[in-house]
């Protein structure tokens, strides 16, 4: 038998089985420990194909061929190896589908990510809580959202944001901020912050005035407001006004505030008022809220409950109100006089209604009488019976009689004026339902008392400012319309000079009255009703500094801004509460219905429909531009027919055709004949009395130039 020499022996064999077994199975899993194998040193015999000695079989693999190979240590190289098991050097690549995917293997990847401003979300925060605030009126929820924030260094800011958004709102929202101002100053918002925000106001005063017409009166109010609450120290404005400077918004807003508010009489009770209080109500809101209560109580007689509604209201220096109308509801219900002289006797004996707003109250009845005898024929003689009672029982002061009696003789001095007062208060309030401006014309005529015109103005203007929107357009619209037919300049001047005379009593009723009747003077102007000049007519016939005086420097302000002509003549939307864009795109609309067949009676009524008489002037001008446009005069016939029923008056005639005239320049780069076709207009016009004899010699002279040049 050949020699045993390079072969294994039984045993030898039998250990390196287990060993390639051992290996399988280490290569088969990738992430086995190190070292988990035992090494073997295998002696073979001599001559004998093995790993040489000292080899570990751990070294050890069996290729696909079958042969044991010797591979590199921890599986790294050689044929058919997967390499080391940590090996980084290749390509590799994350399979998020592999059952052992671990997302921690991912790479770090670093994001860039804006770094906010502090300040900028403070300021959205802010804008917010003040919304929620002007929604909801809770004083102690804002307070609360705005200590939350815990930005305190921010607080002027919040003033700043707090007024500036007060200010382009309504009433109700300024005096909301005002009242908010005053509940957080020092517990909330420390005294040198609230100087910080208001300061910070005035420097951006220039910029309000751009998108709020009257940015420096309503910042003056403010100004004021904030001293008479005390979170603003007098010595303030004084050192403001030398930081900024003098042709700026803020020092304006500062002498406003200086010298027609708090240097006036009375100036703590007017500016407290001047937006209804201070409740979180319009003074709509709050007279609702009287009339009211007083109808409860006289449905359940209980005053103890009437006297706490009227001091939940909080508005002290209203009760003269409370006083007047409940004397009129006793007046209206007999049945609810004893009730009605009880809670005022109890109202006044607990101090709940003072003596002087008693007296003003009764006063001011006593000045109602004459509107309040049209509906209740014994006012009179019930409200005569009524003051010896009261002076009786201890509610009234007895001095009352003596000026009650004195106005009572002045009245009846004049049985014709008091006639007349009558008769135009009934006209008025029929002008005010049918909008029939010519019938008002003649029914005045038929009084033939021109030398109370002003009288007249006066009960207008009044009665209007105690209504909606609507009736204060209306009454714009027919000053200009009587102007033109019957009222002189001097009429209208003596009017407002007796408007303006009793403006501190008007205010009693029309806690807004100061601020309306400087628009009614400010639309004036623009209407031509009267000119700048007679400003100063009117505020040379009244005592400085008075209330008056004031509305008068106020109407100038609103006249002197930017774009003052078109805001006035929108002020009170016409009574119709579009936008003007809105009411060209109707204007445009029911002309070119009309212009493709339609008929006169209809187009006229859609004209009365739009409801706004103020801006009859642009239904004047698309009506002669697409005559033009069309080369169809038949829309003229339109125009006739609507002048005939004093739907366009010429006041809106004549402002219509100049605007054509002004807009010529442009019409004739679309229509060459534009020129020519004006001049025809304009004596087709004058021919039919539609336009006033002053545009007469401008627009010819004007025509003849256009012509010339054209030519």
């Amino acid at each position: 038998m050949a020699s045993n020499e390079g072969f294994l022996t039984e045993e030898q064999r039998e250990v390196l089985k287990i060993a390639s077994q051992n290996v399988d199975v280490l290569s088969s899993s990738p992430k086995s420990p190190k070292g988990s194998l035992p090494e073997y040193h295998i002696k073979a015999p001599a001559g004998g194909k093995v790993s040489a000695p000292g080899v570990g079989v751990k070294h050890v693999r069996r290729s696909h061929s079958g042969k044991y190979i010797r591979v590199k240590k921890d599986g790294a190289g050689g044929k058919g190896t997967w390499g080391k098991l940590l090996d980084t050097d290749g390509d590799s690549h994350i399979d998020r589908n592999d059952p052992n995917y671990d997302s921690g293997e991912e790479p770090y990847q670093l994001v860039g990510s804006t770094v906010s401003d502090p300040l900028d979300d403070y300021k959205k925060s802010v804008v917010s809580i003040i919304e929620e605030y002007f929604s909801t009126g809770d004083v102690e929820l804002a307070a609360s959202d705005l200590g939350d924030l815990g930005k305190s260094d921010y607080h002027p800011y919040f003033i700043k944001r707090l007024v500036s958004m007060a200010m382009d709102r309504h009433d109700k929202e300024k005096e909301m901020a005002s009242v908010l101002l005053s509940a957080l100053y020092a517990d909330v918002i420390s005294p040198a912050h609230i100087r910080d925000g208001f300061f910070m106001l005035l420097e951006s005063a220039d910029d309000l005035a751009v998108d709020i017409l009257d940015a420096v009166d309503i910042l003056a109010l403010f100004l004021a407001r904030a001293v008479v609450d005390d979170i603003l120290p007098p010595a303030f404005l004084a050192r403001a006004r030398k930081a900024l400077s003098d042709s700026s918004k803020g020092t304006q807003a500062i002498q406003t505030a200086e010298k027609s508010y708090l240097s006036a009489p009375h100036h703590a009770e007017l500016v407290e008022k001047k937006w209804g209080g201070s409740t979180h109500f319009t003074v709509e809101e709050v007279k609702k809220k009287i009339a009211y209560l007083l109808r409860e109580y006289v449905e359940n007689g209980d005053t103890f409950e009437a006297c706490r509604c009227i001091r939940q209201l909080g508005v002290t220096f209203f009760h003269h109100e409370v006083v007047k109308r409940a004397l009129t509801l006793a007046m209206e219900i007999r049945t609810a006089e004893p009730l009605i002289l009880k809670l005022l006797k109890e109202a006044a004996e607990e101090g709940l209604i003072s003596s002087s707003q008693m007296v003003k109250g009764f006063s001011r009845l006593a000045e109602s009488l004459d509107d309040l005898a049209l509906d209740i024929p014994s006012a009179k003689s019930l409200y005569e019976s009524l003051i010896p009672r009261a002076i009786s029982e201890g509610w009234l002061d007895g001095s009352f009689v003596k000026s009650s009696v004195e106005d009572a003789d002045i009245g009846s001095k004049d049985e014709k004026l008091r006639r007349y007062k009558e008769e135009v208060v009934t006209i008025i309030h029929e002008y005010f339902l049918s909008d029939d401006i010519p019938e008002l014309i003649r029914s005045l005529e038929d009084l033939g008392a021109p030398e109370y015109n002003p009288v007249f103005l006066k009960r207008l203007i009044t009665l209007a400012m105690d209504r909606k929107n609507r009736e204060k357009e209306m009454a714009s619209v027919l000053l200009s319309a009587l102007h033109i037919e019957i009222f002189s300049t001097e009429d209208i001047v003596n009017g407002f000079v007796l408007l303006l005379e009793s403006a501190e009593d008007t205010a009693l009723d029309i806690l807004d009255a100061s601020n309306e009747l400087a628009l009614f003077l400010a639309r004036a102007v623009i209407d031509d009703v009267l000119a700048p000049l007679n400003l100063e007519d009117i505020a040379s016939r009244l005592i400085p500094n008075c209330t008056g005086s004031e509305t008068v420097r106020m109407a100038r302000s609103l006249i002197a801004a930017r774009h003052a002509g078109e805001r006035l003549l929108r002020c009170w939307g016409g009574g119709t509460g579009w936008a003007v864009e809105d009411a060209k795109d109707k204007i445009q609309k029911l002309l070119e219905e009309y212009e493709s067949g339609g008929v006169v009676s209809e187009a006229c009524q859609c004209i009365r429909d739009l409801g706004m008489p103020f801006f009859n002037h642009e239904v004047v001008k698309k009506a002669l531009v697409m005559a033009m446009e069309k080369k169809n005069d038949r829309i003229l016939d339109l125009l006739q027919a609507c002048f005939n029923v004093g739907l366009i008056t010429i006041n809106q005639m004549t402002k219509g055709f100049s605007r054509i005239k002004d807009s010529l320049d442009d019409l004739a780069l679309d229509i060459p004949n534009a020129s020519k076709k004006f001049t025809s207009y304009v004596e087709h016009a004058q021919k039919k009395g539609w336009l006033l004899p002053s545009f007469g010699s401008s627009a010819g002279a004007d025509s003849s130039l256009l012509l010339s040049a054209a030519s």
